[in-house]
């Protein structure tokens, strides 16, 4: 019988030892590279072509939601399973929307992610319903263009580098924002920051 090939996605160094160690124990598994950050990741599917791709949410360049939706777009045929210590309705929403197929928390048993990769590899999706029904419950009210710009804003960039980095008008960016703030009920840019990396939308 082959075995399920994986490549394992996380950027701390410990979690990523232990998860390898413990998944390469299952006689049906076999771990074929690991990565640390979005950029290795994406590389490393290229290069390995595995059946699963293991990953986590907050990783340092693309996240695992950006290597999800890259993936997807490349057509690639490996299977993705997310693994993350956020129980987020916005992201377990992208997550499903990027075509990831198993979502599994790190406080879950082992037995949990070995059982998901293995359904997931037979072509079943794995969500925990609690989680599934959060996540289109807490659908995200901002566009994809209103979160560009407070994702930026987010990082203290003023509106007029925002604009030169999105190519758009100063006034189409404070539009943009004064939008995005309107949505969330907040009273300015910080605010609506925080509520919306909090709910997993930036």
């Amino acid at each position: 019988m082959s075995k399920i090939r994986l490549v394992l996605a996380e950027d701390q160094a410990m979690v990523l030892g232990a998860f390898a160690q413990l998944l390469a124990l299952e006689p049906d598994l076999d771990v074929v590279a690991t990565a640390t950050d979005g950029t290795r990741t994406l590389a490393a599917v290229a290069d390995h072509d595995p059946d699963v791709l293991v990953t986590d949410v907050e990783m340092p360049g693309l996240s695992g939601l950006d290597v999800a939706a890259e993936l997807r777009r490349r057509g690639t045929r490996t299977r993705i399973v997310i693994v993350t210590t956020f129980a987020r309705s916005g992201y377990l929403r992208r997550a499903l929307e990027s075509g990831v197929a198993g979502y599994v928390l790190k406080d879950a048993p082992i037995d949990q992610l070995v059982d998901t990769v293995r359904r997931v590899h037979a072509g079943g999706r794995v969500v925990d319903p609690a989680l599934a029904v959060a996540a289109w419950d807490g659908a995200d009210p901002m566009t994809d263009r209103e979160r560009d710009v407070l994702r930026l804003a987010a990082d203290g960039l003023p509106n007029s580098e925002i604009a030169a980095q999105l190519h758009l008008a100063e006034g189409t960016v404070r539009n943009y924002l004064s939008t995005a703030i309107t949505k969330l009920g907040v009273r300015n840019r910080i605010e609506a920051a925080r509520v919306a990396r909090d709910r997993g939308w930036l």
